[in-house]
C-alpha cells in the first residue's frame, strides 16, 4: 500500500472530498487539470499505455474515478472505480454485464422508480426477476439461488432502509453477488464496500456533483473480474461521461462534505418541523430516532440523507401546497443545493398515495427553509 492510499484512509471526509482524485503537483500546472477533449490519441507502433481512443478511456475520466474511488473506499488500493453517462447507464451497466439468460435477479419493490423498466427488459433476455420491499429485510426470502441481489437503501422514495450487512452475508454464503445503490447515502453517508457489497453503484446526478447541472453515474467494485465485465459493458454500448461533465463532478466533489453536513443537518430540522404539523402523514427520514428505520440506519449510516418523505391528504392538498412553496423548486431529482419537492404519484412509477411529496432539502438557512415550508402547509390548507 501506498503512503498517499494510506493517507487517504486516514483523511477525515472534508479533507478526502478536498483532496480526492487530485494528480502529483507539477510545478506551473493547475492542482486540477481542465477537462481533456479528445478522440484519440497520438499512438505510434504497438498499443501500450492507458489512452488509446475516446470511448475507452480519458484522463478526465481517471482523475474523476480516482477520486470516488477514495470516497467510497478510503485506504484500499484494491478498489476498482469507471464513472459512466448517467446512473442508469452505471445501474444497467452491472446488471447486463453480470447476469445471463436463466439467472435470477432480485430487484427491491420500492425502488426507483425506472426499475420496472428494467425489469422488462430484463425478462425480454430471459432473466427471472424477483422483487421484494427493502424494508425488514424481505429480499432475503426471495433470495435463493438468485446470480444477483440490487439493494437500494435508503429507498427511493420511501426512505426504507435495510441491514446490508445481513443481506450481504446470506447472499455470499450462497455464491450471491451483492450491488448497493448508494446514490441517497452519498459514500459520505454509507459505504456498501465497507458492508460487504460487491459493487456500490449511485447517479452522481444527485447529492455528490450537488448543482444540479451533470448527468452522470458510477460502479466501484471489488472483485477485478467482476469489474472487467462492467468495463467491457461501458466500453461496447459506449454510455460514457463527456469530459467536461467528469470535470465538473470532480469540481464539485471538493465541497462535497460541506454540502452534505448542512443538508444533513437542515433536512433533520425540516423533519423535526412536519412532526408537529397534524395533516403531514407517514412522515420519513431515516435520521429520527423514531423513524422505523433509524436502528439499523444508525449502524451502518454516518450521515442520513437530505431526503424527507411525507404524505398530505389528498393530492390537491400537495398540489397547493408545492404551489405555494417559494424557496423550494417543483422539480424531480434530489440532492442538490437548492431544495426541490414533488409529488412523486404524477410520474406513475412509484407505489406511494397521490398526496406522497418527496423534498430534498437543499442548502438555504434553516429557518429560511423551515418558514416557507409551514407558511406553504398554513396557504394550502385554505
Amino acid at each position: 500500500m501506498s503512503d498517499t492510499t494510506e493517507d487517504q484512509g486516514r483523511a477525515g471526509d472534508g479533507t478526502r472530498a478536498v483532496r480526492a482524485g487530485l494528480p502529483e503537483p507539477v510545478k506551473h500546472e493547475p492542482t486540477l487539470p481542465g477537462p481533456v477533449f479528445a478522440a484519440h490519441f497520438h499512438l505510434p507502433g504497438e498499443v501500450t499505455g492507458p489512452y488509446a481512443y475516446g470511448r475507452d478511456d480519458n484522463p478526465t475520466w481517471t482523475l474523476l474515478e480516482r477520486a470516488v474511488g477514495e470516497l467510497e473506499a478510503p485506504g484500499r488500493d484494491d478498489v476498482e472505480t469507471l464513472v459512466f453517462a448517467s446512473g442508469m447507464a452505471a445501474i444497467s451497466s452491472v446488471l447486463f454485464s453480470q447476469l445471463r439468460a436463466g439467472d435470477a435477479v432480485v430487484l427491491p419493490s420500492d425502488g426507483y422508480q425506472v426499475l420496472p423498466l428494467v425489469r422488462a427488459q430484463l425478462e425480454a433476455y430471459g432473466i427471472e426477476v424477483r422483487t421484494a420491499p427493502t424494508g425488514g429485510d424481505a429480499q432475503l426470502e426471495v433470495l435463493d439461488g438468485a446470480r444477483l441481489l440490487w439493494i437500494e437503501s435508503p429507498s427511493n422514495p420511501g426512505l426504507d432502509v435495510c441491514d446490508i450487512r445481513r443481506l450481504v452475508e446470506a447472499a455470499h454464503a450462497q455464491g450471491t453477488l451483492v450491488a448497493v445503490d448508494n446514490t441517497l447515502a452519498t459514500p459520505l453517508g454509507q459505504r456498501p464496500l465497507e458492508l460487504g457489497a460487491d459493487f456500490s453503484v449511485a447517479s452522481g446526478t444527485k447529492q455528490l456533483t450537488g448543482h444540479g447541472d451533470v448527468l452522470l453515474g458510477y460502479v466501484a467494485g471489488r472483485d477485478a473480474e467482476a469489474m472487467a465485465a462492467v468495463r467491457r459493458w461501458r466500453k461496447i454500448v459506449g454510455a460514457i461521461s463527456g469530459p467536461m461533465e467528469a470535470w465538473l463532478a470532480h469540481r464539485s466533489i471538493a465541497t462535497l462534505q460541506l454540502r452534505v453536513d448542512r443538508q444533513n443537518a437542515t433536512a433533520r430540522a425540516v423533519a423535526e418541523a412536519l412532526r408537529q404539523r397534524p395533516e403531514v402523514a407517514d412522515l420519513r427520514y431515516p435520521g429520527l430516532p423514531d423513524d422505523p428505520s433509524h436502528k439499523i440506519a444508525s449502524q451502518q449510516m454516518r450521515r442520513y440523507g437530505c431526503v424527507v418523505s411525507f404524505t398530505l391528504p389528498t393530492r390537491a392538498r400537495a398540489e397547493r401546497f408545492l404551489e405555494a412553496l417559494r424557496l423550494v423548486e417543483d422539480a424531480t431529482s434530489f440532492g442538490g443545493v437548492r431544495s426541490t419537492a414533488e409529488r412523486r404519484r404524477r410520474w406513475g412509477g412509484d407505489a406511494v398515495p397521490e398526496g406522497f411529496i418527496r423534498m430534498s432539502v437543499g442548502a438555504e438557512d434553516p429557518e429560511d427553509l423551515i418558514a416557507d415550508v409551514l407558511r406553504a402547509l398554513d396557504e394550502s390548507a385554505e
